[in-house]
């Protein structure tokens, strides 16, 4: 009997759960998987970028700090002997996939979600989601995915935005739609409790918006924010929330709506809350103030039964954007929509829209395009033996962050559940034979990578940056504030910059 070794690609949470609860399950499961009492997993976590923790250090909005705590329970299982995180290393180009087959007795994708679903109406050019900022910028559409890394600080991000647009319409009825929209009425005073970065401080700073539209397609129960977001809503310092009288009469909210919310709780307490931010809005509209009744110089519309049709140009499909066109629809208690053919253009001259995201296609791994997913069953890779997926690039861009830890236990299930039938209790891989540890696997795979001249960056690696960002935030009397250059981050990790002190770094008014 050998040590079981594993690669995970991708060390955001779906990749750090699934080492976690792989390592749980086997230490749980050895008298059922017949395995010795000296018989362990060690995981390689690989990791394109300079530092760990994915989706929560670059998709989370800023104001959002709560959620970031999970940080601090990531990095717990990081600082795990059994799991060695491999940073800086990226699948397709400093690593195959045979690289992984060879060494390790199963790999584990777990690489999320880095682009957006194409806008797919008239006037959308420039909207289909490139990591190329030009296109997008030019035409004045935006994918939520690109503004996101923008205001997270992604190392790949532009690092200005452009905030030119007095009147912006947010198309999406779910909570990166409610991020987006929160952030572009935002002042950036209101975030030097958070880590933004100086460069989305400044532009922040700048932003000429006055009003935001937020249009959801469908009926007030039948959106998809989060009570937590809603609440956010309700607390923007000098933002005036405008609501609409025929999006809650009764001939919309029927008994049957309201009756059918109630079967799921979480649902009746997201519509309880709109609720509460209609009746809010009412007095804010009628003073003009925002929620501590202070004058508002920000309006944040929320409109539903709203469908985006098309985006209006100016002298044609080039044009600037003038305005979104919108056409009334009816849901039903059961969410089925149709449209009423009621049609109006509301005047915007930028567009973003939060209609989904797009898990990433690997280089080598069948993709479902229908599914936006890696093509898998209970996250088995078709066709591909001992080759799995677990998160976003599993299930799809749905759920909160802490869905992502059931869903790697049905991963790994599977995982253990192949390795148990496996001849040996554990496939050997081709380059590790059964006397060998894994300490010698792992020892393989960095020699392979020493030889291509890629230098992996550990966790004692990212609590160097961690630590330097804090110094960054306390010399600058915040907290933190996050470093976005890739070298930058590459520099810190390897030791080669120190932190600043009090009295070097930049201090914002």
């Amino acid at each position: 009997m050998r040590d079981f070794t594993v690669a995970v690609v991708g060390a955001g949470p779906a990749g750090v759960y699934v080492s976690d609860i792989l390592l749980r399950q086997i230490a749980a499961k050895r008298e059922e998987l017949g395995l010795g009492e000296d018989v362990t997993a060690h995981i390689d976590l690989f990791e394109k970028l300079p530092v760990p923790f994915g989706l929560v250090r670059y998709g989370v909005a800023p104001d959002h700090p709560a959620i970031k705590f999970i940080i601090g329970a990531l990095e717990k299982t990081l600082n795990n002997p059994q799991i060695r995180l491999m940073a800086d290393v990226e699948f397709g180009r400093d690593i195959q996939l045979e690289d992984l087959t060879q060494r390790y007795d199963a790999v584990i994708f777990a690489t999320g979600a880095v682009d957006d679903r194409p806008l797919e109406i008239p006037g959308a050019k420039g909207a289909k989601g490139s990591k190329g900022a030009e296109g997008a910028h030019a035409a004045n559409v935006f994918g939520a995915a690109r503004f996101v890394e923008w205001y997270d600080g992604y190392p790949t991000a532009p690092a200005q935005w452009p905030l030119e647009a007095r009147e912006v319409a947010v198309l999406g009825g779910g909570n990166v739609a409610m991020d987006i929209s929160r952030l572009l009425v935002r002042y950036p005073d209101d975030l030097l409790h958070t880590d933004i970065p100086q460069n989305v401080y400044d532009g922040l700073a700048a932003n000429k918006a006055e009003d935001v539209h937020v249009f959801v397609r469908r009926d007030v129960t039948h959106a998809k924010f989060s009570v937590q977001e809603l609440r956010e809503l309700e607390a923007l310092p000098g933002v005036e929330i405008v609501t609409y009288a025929e999006d809650f009469s009764d001939d919309v909210l029927t008994d049957a709506h309201m009756a059918a919310a109630s079967e799921d709780k979480l649902t009746r307490q997201m519509v309880d809350e709109l609720l509460a931010v209609r009746a809010m809005s009412e007095k804010m509209m009628a003073e003009r103030v925002d929620f501590e009744g202070q004058p508002a110089r920000r309006r944040f519309h929320l409109h539903f039964n709203a469908n985006p049709l098309e985006i209006v140009r100016e002298d044609g499909a080039d044009g600037a954007v003038q305005a979104v066109r919108i056409e009334r629809t009816v849901t039903d208690a059961s969410g089925v929509m149709r449209g009423t053919g009621e049609v109006r253009d509301v005047p915007v001259q930028a567009v973003y829209h939060a209609i989904g995201y797009k898990p990433a296609e690997i280089p080598g791994i069948p993709y479902d395009e229908a599914a936006y997913t890696l093509d898998n069953e209970g996250g088995r890779i078709a066709g591909m033996p001992f080759v799995y997926a677990t998160g976003w690039a599993k299930r799809g861009p749905v759920g909160l962050i802490g869905s992502t830890k059931s869903d790697a236990l049905e991963t790994v299930e599977n995982v253990l559940a192949d390795w148990a039938a496996s001849e040996q209790k554990g496939r050997v891989a081709a380059l590790v034979n059964a006397s060998d540890s894994a300490d010698s696997a792992g020892a393989d795979i960095a020699e392979l990578l020493a030889e291509r001249g890629v230098q992996p960056l550990d966790y004692a690696a990212w609590q160097r940056v961690d630590a330097y960002e804090r110094a960054l935030g306390a010399a600058a009397q915040r907290e933190h504030i996050k470093v976005i250059s890739e070298d930058e981050l590459r520099a810190i990790a390897r030791g080669e910059k120190t932190a600043p002190s009090a009295q070097s770094a930049p201090k914002q008014e």
